[in-house]
């Protein structure tokens, strides 16, 4: 299960209306792709349709897909926005990660 904040919620249904999606009928697709400095870096875009080996969830009235194989490293993560001084973007706060980047976008296990 992949949570999503409050603030997360407000920024992806301002977010996929700009691009022509509709929080209630879309996805989020979360995923975990080799890369970053940390090993392992997240993926996040917009989706119209799941694929058949997908996990799908709904939290926060956010319908969210996760491929079968980064399904393993993202259970309990809660999908939070930051729009601090230090940069806006997306946080993933992934308890399953033991070392993280400084700009929190690449992890390992």
């Amino acid at each position: 299960m992949i949570k999503v904040s409050e603030t997360a919620k407000k920024k992806v249904a301002e977010l996929m209306g700009e691009d022509g999606f509709d929080i209630s009928t879309h996805f989020i697709r979360v995923g975990v792709k080799s890369g970053g400095c940390s090993g392992l870096s997240y993926d996040l875009k917009f989706d119209k349709s799941q694929q058949e080996d997908d996990k799908v969830f709904e939290d926060n009235g956010v319908k969210i897909i996760v491929d079968k194989k980064s399904f393993l490293y993202l259970i309990g993560t809660t999908l939070e926005y930051s729009g601090g001084l230090n940069g806006a973007g997306f946080v993933f706060n992934n308890p399953n990660a033991n070392r993280t980047c400084g700009c929190g976008e690449s992890f390992s296990l």
